[in-house]
């Protein structure tokens, strides 16, 4: 089974130079400013929401008890932060309706 093609930041510059017709420099920087800015408020602590498409959060998770698939040891988890997509209601319908 072939692996799913995947939008890359340099596949979503692309189709942002052909529509909005700016230089790739523009478009670069477009992109690296936007992406920039949603890590910045993750890392602030804040939520992230795009109407319509979906909004980031940041979840933290508890420690656990895990287990090396490898060795089959038990092994302590600690706890992290990461981050949660939910997706937009407009988002969700387009993707079932399609």
């Amino acid at each position: 089974m072939e692996a799913p093609e995947t939008l890359t930041k340099a596949d979503l510059s692309r189709h942002l130079m052909e529509h909005l017709e700016f230089g790739k420099a523009d478009t670069d920087l477009l992109v690296r400013t936007f992406l920039a800015s949603i890590i910045a408020s993750l890392r602030a602590g804040e939520g992230v929401e795009l109407r319509g498409f979906g909004s980031f959060r940041l979840r933290d998770r508890r420690a656990r008890q895990g287990r090396n698939p490898r060795s089959g040891e038990n092994i302590q988890v600690a706890p992290k932060r990461v981050v949660y997509f939910k997706l937009g209601k407009e988002l969700r319908t387009k993707l079932i309706e399609e």
